[in-house]
């Protein structure tokens, strides 16, 4: 059995709101291990196996005859056709729900597949790889829930307990989070290194080349190399075709290619605020922060807390964990941006969501000056909203101020 994973508590919800559900994330973020736990019962397919491809795709609609529900389609990005004979499947039985979870490890075609034949008849879930507690197989942090309650004040975060100790946290921030390194090595601590390196290889020269069979493999390698420079960054395009000698433009479709396929998370500018002109460019970093370090050669973390990435980093690793916290939650139309304005005051990601907007500055520091506040404090006062966070290396949570409070990174 895997570790349990916070979103199948959501995966259960929707399965019974919809006839398909459909989990998409990057390779190895451990999406066949959950599917087949969750519904261990149903018959699984994966369209990455000759046989079972050969099975369905001969003829889509004899197999869907016999198979009508409590099917998992893994891989199902591989026969793109399987959405448009799916729609006519869950047509002749609409009212009926919790027929098929399908899985996807590359975003164009499930989307694509979804959007234009599905729409309506389908949940689709992102997953990552491991959270922390995931990890240590701790319950879902309590924390989502305060932050998706709308008449949550500052001073309610006080009642939360640590479900980890820091070095534990320290931990998976430097190894990253994608499940067979992380158990592997603890037995072996060669096994991460090799796993990172053949990953990205597999990454680059199967899932792209298949995805985009133009693209200059090449140069798209040296470009994910680069990147790790510009990994928690705004990002300087311009700067980034001049080391690689490509176009902007090129620049633009591989940063969109990686987004598209789960390793990179491209944040969009907070432009919410009336009262300030804020600056524009995207700001992305990689979604799994071993990965980065693997770029990076950086080999231990001691090392990693002295190299000029390391609040980057730190920053990269709280930010995604926050958003695959909430992700697990059933709230809806939810946004994460960052926010920094022309005369460089900044906050490292904004969560909009029904519930509002809530500022969170992640530092990696233990401690904070009120100088260290004044850009939550300049947020708060501009966007009235109702209170701020600080998420740091701190013993315990504790208020700055009356609507700012101070949460160690083990408690999300």
């Amino acid at each position: 059995m895997g570790k349990k994973r916070t979103i199948e508590d959501k995966i259960d919800c929707l399965l019974d709101m919809f006839p398909v559900v459909a989990i998409v994330g990057s390779r190895q973020c451990g999406k066949s291990t959950l599917v087949k736990q969750l519904r261990p019962e149903w018959k699984y397919y994966d369209l990455e196996s000759p046989d079972d491809y050969q099975l369905i795709s001969s003829d889509p609609l004899a197999f869907f005859t016999i198979n009508s529900e409590n099917v998992i389609i893994d891989e199902a990005q591989q026969y793109p056709e399987i959405f448009r004979v799916l729609r006519g499947v869950i047509d002749s039985q609409r009212k009926k729900k919790g027929r098929f979870i399908l899985t996807g490890s590359s975003s164009p075609d499930i989307v694509k597949g979804i959007s234009e034949s599905l729409a309506g008849r389908i949940a689709t879930v992102e997953m990552g790889p491991f959270k922390q507690s995931e990890y240590y197989e701790k319950d879902s942090p309590p924390i989502y829930n305060l932050l998706t309650d709308a008449t949550i004040k500052a001073k309610d975060f006080l009642q939360l307990k640590p479900l980890l100790r820091i070095d534990q946290t320290m931990h998976v921030w430097f190894n990253g989070g994608f499940p067979e390194p992380l158990i592997e090595s603890e037995t072996n601590k060669v096994f991460q290194l090799q796993w990172m390196e053949n990953y990205i290889i597999n990454y680059v020269s199967r899932d792209i080349r298949m995805l985009f069979p133009r693209l200059n493999i090449h140069s798209f390698r040296k470009f994910l190399t680069l990147l790790a420079q510009f990994s928690g960054h705004q990002l300087n395009m311009s700067d980034m075709a001049r080391a690689l000698e490509i176009s902007v433009s090129t620049i633009k479709d591989y940063l969109d290619i990686i987004h598209q396929t789960f390793l990179w998370r491209n944040l969009a500018p907070y432009t919410k605020n009336p009262l300030k002109k804020v600056q524009k460019a995207k700001k992305g970093f990689f979604r799994d922060q071993g990965l980065l370090h693997h770029f990076l050669k950086i080999n231990s973390l001691d090392s990693l807390l002295i190299h000029p990435v390391a609040g980057f980093s730190f920053e990269s690793y709280v930010t995604e964990e926050i958003i695959r916290g909430l992700e697990s939650t059933m709230a809806t139309q939810l946004e994460f941006n960052y926010y920094r304005t022309i005369d460089k005051s900044e906050v490292g990601l904004v969560v909009d969501g029904r519930f509002g907007s809530i500022p969170i500055e992640i530092k990696l520091n233990s401690t904070v000056s009120q100088s260290g506040l004044r850009p939550l404090k300049k947020f708060l006062a501009e966007t009235k909203t109702n209170y701020a966070i600080l998420i740091n290396r701190g013993r315990k949570i504790e208020l700055l101020t009356e609507n700012i409070v101070q949460i160690p990174v083990n408690f999300i």
